[in-house]
């Protein structure tokens, strides 16, 4: 049979284990206590690099609608237009990293690298990518009230009996828009008016106005001008056609052979940002990005939503990047 021995602990044990005790539960309350608060405990900023009213803006309040419902904090858009989206660019690379300061950012960011001689910020090293969002084709517009053009053959014959004269707009130098069209010039023998602006909203307008002839946006802030008559579409920038415009064709199909330049849309944060940060964020936006509600709002406006992890979006990036320098170079195209 077991033999069990009790002993009492002397006065002075038991003093000794009695500190010992009062001292590590006042560590763990004082490293409970230390603990941050999980995020996020505040509003979130998601600066849009152009003025309200264009695609970024469209896309940003959509995905910061859903956002604010999944994680339980108002997300705002904010405006920093100006520069060709670097203004907006630079502004999140030098926040403070908690993410609390988001930028929705797009490929005009991976072409600003070369067309810009100097940049304040590095868009590969001074922001950590989350997610692509969506991807939306750029159409060749025209405003036939003023520039007669039913086809893509039409308007070359007359940029080249005018060369210098038809002005075409984009969202600022630097942009999708801008390389687009030296692309168009350099695969049609012609010589455009380029004039820049702020982004979509003032650019539909001047070309509603008849300020500006042409331009090669993005869909989502003509689309209703084209279903309604005020604006005519030749033709979209990208390889396929667009299930919104399924009757116009591309520019390949207009006779430029290998033309397939196009807008993607992603979120980035600063460089340094959490990593369990960035993960929760790209956790939360891939399951809006690929649920049904979300789809079917980016088919309203033209838009194929992605998704993806920031892996694959830090390639892209670096993929573009290196592509449009090579465009970049090839056109010419430079900013102080």
């Amino acid at each position: 049979m077991a033999a069990f021995t009790f002993t009492q602990k002397s006065p002075r044990r038991r003093a000794v284990l009695q500190a010992g005790a009062m001292a590590l539960g006042l560590g763990v309350a004082g490293l409970a206590f230390a603990q941050p608060a999980a995020w996020p405990t505040r509003p979130i900023s998601l600066v849009v690099p152009f003025p309200a009213g264009g695609t970024t803006d469209v896309l940003a309040r959509a995905l910061a609608d859903k956002l604010s419902q999944s994680l339980g904090q108002p997300v705002v858009v904010e405006s920093e237009p100006g520069a060709g989206a670097t203004l907006g660019a630079d502004y999140v690379a030098k926040a403070k990293p908690d993410g609390y300061t988001l930028l929705m950012g797009a490929v005009h960011h991976t072409i600003a690298t070369s067309v810009y001689k100097k940049l304040p910020y590095d868009f590969q090293k001074d922001l950590a990518p989350i997610t692509v969002v969506a991807m939306v084709p750029n159409v060749l517009v025209i405003n036939p009230a003023n520039t007669p053009a039913k086809n893509v053959a039409e308007l070359v014959a007359l940029a080249k009996a005018a060369p210098d004269k038809l002005a075409y707009g984009s969202n600022g130098n630097g942009t999708a828009q801008h390389l687009i069209g030296t692309q168009f010039q350099a695969s049609t023998g012609t010589t455009l008016l380029h004039v820049p602006y702020k982004g979509s909203g003032p650019l539909t307008t001047d070309l509603l106005g008849g300020q500006v002839a042409m331009s090669f946006d993005t869909i989502t802030p003509v689309l209703q001008h084209i279903k309604g008559g005020k604006l005519r579409a030749l033709a979209v920038t990208t390889a396929r056609r667009s299930s919104v415009l399924p009757d116009v064709p591309t520019l390949e199909e207009a006779g430029l052979k290998g033309f397939d330049i196009g807008t993607w849309f992603g979120v980035l944060a600063p460089a340094a940002t959490p990593k369990d940060i960035v993960a929760r964020l790209n956790a939360e936006m891939v399951k809006i990005i690929k649920s049904p509600d979300f789809a079917q709002r980016m088919q309203a406006i033209g838009a194929e939503p992605l998704g993806g992890s920031p892996d694959d979006m830090a390639r892209q990036i670096r993929e573009e990047t290196a592509r449009f320098a090579k465009l970049v170079k090839e056109g010419g195209v430079a900013i102080e």
